[in-house]
């Protein structure tokens, strides 16, 4: 059975798809790739299907990370229940995921970090830069953490 992790942000169009493509390079790179399920989604999502934001693909890019092929979509319950990993970026996400957790789901939603990660859509660059640094450096503790479940 695959380890599944599902990031949530508002849009689906910075925090989560950069998470999640920090989490598939990091799985790839350890030859895992079979024995994990990572996707993203929004509590928010505008307008589904968008790409990533302009400076968030950039970011990415810059440290070799390509989310280029994410599509933005919006969370929905069936979600909650298929990963066993539902990862919120902020304490708003964890709220609107509880709101929607269908039953048997309770205590799986969970914040990624101990606190919220900055939202940076609509900053600069180095907002960018600073959301990814907290990613990479939960996504790495993470693997580690759920690499000893397998």
């Amino acid at each position: 059975m695959k380890i599944a992790i599902l990031f949530v942000c508002t849009g689906n169009t910075c925090r989560s798809p950069m998470a999640a493509g920090v989490m598939r390079f990091l799985v790839r790179s350890a030859g895992l790739e079979r024995a994990f399920a990572i996707d993203s989604a929004g509590t928010a999502v505008r307008q589904a299907g968008e790409p990533p934001s302009p400076l968030a693909l950039e970011a990415a890019a810059r440290r070799g990370y390509d989310i280029s092929a994410h599509r933005s979509r919006t969370l929905v319950a069936a979600d909650l229940a298929r990963f066993a990993h539902p990862l919120a970026m902020a304490r708003t996400h964890l709220a609107a995921m509880r709101a929607l957790a269908p039953p048997g789901t309770d205590g799986r939603p969970r914040l990624f970090l101990d606190r919220d990660v900055a939202d940076p859509w609509g900053g600069t660059a180095r907002d960018y830069d600073h959301a990814l640094d907290l990613i990479e450096a939960r996504c790495v503790d993470l693997l580690e953490q759920l690499h000893r479940t397998l």
